[in-house]
């Protein structure tokens, strides 16, 4: 029966994002900081599938209990989709969001508006606990621009929502959460977590 799902990440602004997306679903969502011990895993994946499958089954079997990760990545059209599953080191390890954007900004310098279309993809990965994944993913497209906005994470103050004229750092959490690709992911995966609360019941 799942009465808890392990929330694969270390990044509390993650972390809030999908326990708000997931909140009114009947199971308790737990971050996997909030154990004594997890799992450090390696994101040597050349895809955002692989990565998201490796840390969704990893803290699966580490915790024997059910768990949802997520690996996120902005494509680039004049970047031939490039920084992608790089996204999070773009400007090197352990490099912070500003100097992430800064790099891509600066690839960009050249490049009139009109070229700059981008998509955000996340793809969600939910395994039980003996490893077995599922994928979902979901997408959002927009543009790359200057930094605007305080709110979100990330790339979120480059990219911009035509439909809004706005980045989205610019958007409020409730309009993000409603949109964003993250939210298209999970709300796919919030579908698969209510049957299988549904089957477990029976």
């Amino acid at each position: 029966m799942i009465c808890e799902i392990v929330l694969a990440t270390s990044n509390r602004h993650k972390v809030k994002e999908i326990e708000s997306i997931l909140k009114d679903l009947s199971i308790e969502i737990v971050p996997m900081t909030s154990f004594a011990s997890y799992p450090i895993i390696i994101e040597d994946g050349k895809t955002l599938e692989e990565n998201a499958s490796k840390k969704a089954r990893e803290v699966a079997i580490f915790f024997r209990k059910w768990a949802i990760a997520d690996d996120s990545g902005i494509e680039v059209d004049y970047l031939n989709g490039n920084p992608g599953v790089h996204s999070a080191r773009y400007a090197g390890e352990k490099c912070s969001s500003y100097e992430n954007n800064n790099k891509l900004l600066e690839a960009l310098k050249n490049v009139p508006q009109e070229k700059r279309t981008a998509k955000f993809k996340t793809v969600i990965a939910i395994s039980n606990p003996k490893g077995k994944t599922l994928l979902l993913d979901g997408e959002i497209f927009g543009t790359i621009r200057s930094c605007a906005g305080t709110n979100g994470f990330g790339y979120d103050n480059i990219f911009y929502i035509p439909e809004y004229e706005r980045t989205l750092a610019e958007l409020s959490f409730e309009i993000k959460n409603s949109i964003s690709h993250r939210s298209k992911a999970l709300q796919k995966a919030k579908k698969v977590i209510k049957k299988l609360i549904s089957f477990s019941g029976k």
